[in-house]
């Protein structure tokens, strides 16, 4: 097909081999079918996992039982650091461990960095607020870096890409609310759905042929639910202030293009550093579809790399502040005592 839009080469060839296909689409399908048609199309369109240290199952303790999760770390073992929570897409009815095993373990790799996928509850067996529930319980655990875990996690990064977008918004939102054990270093949502109430001109342009499209996205919200009222659903309408550092990023072929460049605005206007990046020319769920869409690496490459410097910049922040911290307790200490401050030499 054409479009007057700029549409990479081998992004074309991948929704125009899409096109051919006689099989049914997402909203043909019950969510069971669906669920095993996005397993067959990460076989089919993404790299293979690759070689990574540690891949091992462990389960969450979350408010309705265990929340299956998986830990992916390129080394046996490391130091105190932070530690990347990612939440899969799907539209909160689709995906699983399985469908974001290999940039789970690339991102675990690129970054230097345990990664924790979460395997939240799915809707319509499981629906709004179910997802973003365990989400936080999954997060506030890392937090308390659990034996079961191995690691010493001193911050969170958290990470999610169009449905787990908007769970890792909302999230953040819980955790600068309530803290949890460790602050939250930085987040990284991936084409997230943060508004279904309004209207953008991306969902016009591209709700037809770039693989996510209109009937599919009511398909999974009238599995989902939920009130629009809520921050919790449409995470766009909260109060952005006190958010920690954030990379947003977004493809220009996306109906959910629209919502992230509204998303990363309001965060800037509340005075939250912010990195906007979008990958031109290439569609929704670009980061599962590396193997079919070569040039995606390069996006998800130069997601990580800002994605680093973000996270070593407030690594540096969180030292310094607990630093800062420790020299006024101390000081506080040798006044109640007595002590001259200047005479308190730190080790």
């Amino acid at each position: 097909m054409t479009h007057p839009h700029y549409v990479r080469p081998d992004v074309q060839a991948f929704v125009d081999f899409l096109a051919a296909q006689p099989g049914p689409r997402t909203y043909e399908l019950d969510p069971p079918a669906a669920r095993q048609l996005m397993k067959m199309m990460t076989v089919l369109a993404e790299l293979p996992t690759g070689d990574i240290a540690v891949r091992r199952d462990i389960a969450i303790p979350g408010p309705a039982g265990d929340i299956p999760a998986r830990l992916y770390d390129a080394r046996d073992s490391r130091e105190p650091g932070p530690a990347m929570v990612f939440y899969h897409g799907g539209g909160f009815v689709l995906g699983d461990l399985d469908t974001h095993e290999p940039v789970c373990a690339e991102i675990a790799r690129t970054l230097d960095m345990p990664v924790i996928s979460v395997d939240y509850r799915l809707a319509p067996e499981a629906p709004w607020p179910a997802a973003p529930d365990d989400c936080e319980a999954a997060a506030r655990w890392v937090a308390t870096s659990p034996e079961a875990l191995g690691r010493k996690v001193t911050s969170l990064v958290l990470a999610g890409d169009s449905a787990g977008g908007n769970l890792c918004v909302i999230t953040t939102l819980a955790l600068r609310d309530e803290p949890a054990q460790v602050p939250v270093a930085a987040q990284w949502p991936i084409y997230p759905a943060v508004d279904g109430r309004g209207e953008y001109g991306s969902g016009a342009d591209f709700g037809e042929g770039f693989l996510l499209d209109a009937r599919s996205m009511k398909w999974f919200v009238d599995h989902y639910g939920g009130d629009q009222e809520s921050w919790r659903l449409n995470p766009l309408f909260a109060d952005h202030a006190g958010t920690p550092p954030t990379l947003v990023f977004t493809a220009g072929l996306d109906p959910l293009r629209d919502q992230g460049r509204a998303y990363a605005a309001e965060l800037i206007r509340a005075g939250v550093p912010t990195i906007y990046r979008e990958a031109a020319g290439n569609i929704h769920g670009l980061i599962n579809l590396r193997k079919i869409i070569p040039s995606s690496q390069g996006d998800v490459a130069g997601c990580l790399a800002a994605l680093k410097a973000m996270v070593v910049e407030a690594e540096a922040n969180r030292v310094m502040a607990q630093a800062a911290g420790a020299t006024s307790g101390i000081s506080a200490a040798a006044q109640d005592a007595g002590i001259a401050t200047d005479a308190v030499e730190l080790a």
